[in-house]
């Protein structure tokens, strides 16, 4: 038992790298595969964890809630939220390209954290969703917290698996095809708006399914995690950092990115007080540093999208049918 409390840290963190593998690989799905900059990760976020939450707290008097339903259902609950959310988002927004997009976005997700301040009836406005239910919470500490971890680690998989079957189906190809040549792909008779449409919101519920893990493993939650810098900047760099278009590239990404920051926190905290406060903007400093430099010498990442999944010229391809 000594043993399994030593390990109780590097658990936990771990969990944290495939609920961020799973935001992580949701904007790939986005912006490595279909080029879409959604800036509003943190929104999608926090509608798949206060969709959980909603569904799996117990009874409550002041605001929505009080279904009591199993954890899978609530999960479950947010993919689909999630989606149902991106949905109309994407049909209006997707229309815009590039910064112009990613202005949209980060709009977006800040309307959705002020929701959560405001709305006490839905989200228990500052106060938040609490008594949240925790997967195995009936089993000592150390269990579980191993078994979150083999849950959330069985989820970032199913996820992994699921996208890279897609990338190397007509759908991916596709989806990389417009990516890199829009007009040609539309010119080989292509629904250009459908497939963006599409990846948007099948990204939109993978984040939904971090948030609700998210809320699970901290039995509430609060506006206050709707931080754009946690749970939208952050994911970006892991992503950058790994190399998008490979979802093994980013899931490298998250571990790296995640160690850093965690071990950057740990350190700062056996600081002075005084101290610590002001070297705490040193982590993202160092965050940023690292980002600079995979820019500078590997700006594809550091593992880059495979050789065997090559970026597709329609343009050539239309050029030579006519």
């Amino acid at each position: 038992m000594d043993i399994l409390a030593t390990l109780n840290y590097p658990v936990y963190l771990a969990i944290f790298v495939c609920i961020y593998g799973c935001l992580a690989i949701g904007l790939n799905v986005q912006w490595g595969y279909a080029g879409l900059f959604n800036a509003g990760v943190a929104g999608f976020f926090a509608v798949g964890a206060y969709t959980s939450a909603i569904l799996t707290s117990p009874d409550v008097e002041d605001r929505l809630g009080g279904f009591d339903l199993p954890v899978p259902v609530g999960i479950a609950g947010a993919m689909l939220m999630a989606a149902l959310v991106a949905w109309p988002i994407g049909k209006i927004c997707l229309r815009f390209r590039g910064d112009y997009l990613a202005i949209v976005t980060i709009g977006v997700a800040e309307a959705i954290r002020l929701v959560a301040r405001s709305e006490d009836w839905l989200t228990g406005s500052t106060r938040g969703v609490n008594d949240v239910p925790r997967p195995f919470g009936s089993l000592p500490y150390a269990y579980s917290q191993l078994a979150f971890l083999a849950m959330a680690a069985a989820a970032v998989v199913v996820v992994y698996i699921l996208v890279e079957r897609q990338s190397v189906s007509p759908w991916g190809r596709m989806m990389r095809a417009i990516r890199d040549n829009e007009e040609a792909a539309a010119a080989m008779g292509k629904n250009v708006p459908q497939r963006r449409l599409q990846a948007f919101v099948l990204g939109a519920a993978f984040m939904g399914l971090g948030g609700a893990l998210y809320a699970h493993l901290g039995r509430s939650i609060t506006p206050e995690a709707i931080d754009p810098m946690i749970s939208s900047f952050l994911i970006w760099i892991m992503v950058i950092l790994g190399g998008s278009g490979n979802n093994r590239g980013v899931l490298l990404g998250v571990l790296v990115v995640w160690i850093i920051w965690s071990a950057s926190e740990f350190i700062t905290d056996l600081l002075p007080t005084a101290i610590s406060l002001q070297a705490k903007y040193g982590r993202i400093f160092v965050i940023g540093l690292v980002l600079q430099l995979v820019l500078r010498f590997r700006p594809e990442g550091i593992l880059p999208e495979p050789l065997s999944k090559p970026r597709v010229d329609l343009g050539k391809e239309v050029t030579e049918r006519v």
